[in-house]
């Protein structure tokens, strides 16, 4: 998943985004509003952690251009203000969650990942693909119930691909999905990746699920 973080609160900020990255994901962070509103209104996100009080523009604001904008990122806000007109103000403006703060940090993981799912039109964190299960809340993936050891970017190219099922996934999107703003873009470090990743799947059973659609990118689904 490719997420943003927008917190002005340092140790916060380091910190949500060093659990996510750890757990797999994508992470970019930004400091203030402003900073916030470029990755924002530049990139399309599986999900943004926004903080309501900012210096600059505000979170509400942020939230409000990004509708206004027809952007249906998820958003998750983090506010110290937990009182009910608080979060109803914040649902109201747009927000798909909220969150008071102190933030446990493995329920906003899993508030974000049913988030990813319902955006997916997903209803189960279970999905199969012939011999091959994988558990989206657990970040797991098994063939035939034995539990494949995939690295965190392995897990998350494979849950992209999972997430559209039956479809190419452009290498683009791969790239924007998997990997950090600062990551210098670099096709051969995906096929890399993709071919662990085979080589795992293969291993374990389940040859030949990830196909690749010449010039295009990849697709998970069994032969038809």
């Amino acid at each position: 998943m490719r997420l943003l973080v927008i917190e002005d609160y340092l140790p916060l900020r380091e910190a949500v985004a060093s659990y996510l990255r750890e757990e797999g994901c994508a992470v970019d962070a930004a400091a203030d509003g402003e900073e916030g509103w470029w990755h924002a209104s530049d990139t399309a996100y599986d999900a943004i952690i926004l903080d309501r009080q900012l210096p600059g523009i505000g979170g509400d604001e942020i939230l409000r251009r990004l509708r206004a904008a027809g952007r249906q990122d998820p958003v998750v806000l983090l506010t110290a203000r937990g009182e009910l007109p608080d979060r109803v103000g914040g649902l109201d403006a747009g927000a798909d969650d909220y969150l008071v703060k102190p933030v446990a940090l493995p329920e906003l993981l899993a508030r974000i990942r049913a988030l990813v799912r319902r955006a997916a039109r997903i209803a189960s964190p279970s999905l199969r693909v012939g011999a091959l299960s994988l558990d989206l809340a657990a970040c797991a993936a098994a063939v035939d119930g034995r539990r494949i050891d995939l690295t965190a970017k392995e897990w998350g190219l494979l849950e992209q691909l999972a997430l559209r099922q039956g479809r190419v996934v452009p290498r683009e999107l791969l790239w924007q999905r998997c990997y950090d703003f600062n990551e210098e873009p670099n096709p051969n470090r995906i096929e890399a990746h993709i071919a662990n990743l085979r080589r795992k799947l293969a291993d374990a059973g389940a040859d030949g699920l990830i196909r690749t659609s010449r010039g295009q990118g990849y697709m998970l689904g069994e032969e038809s």
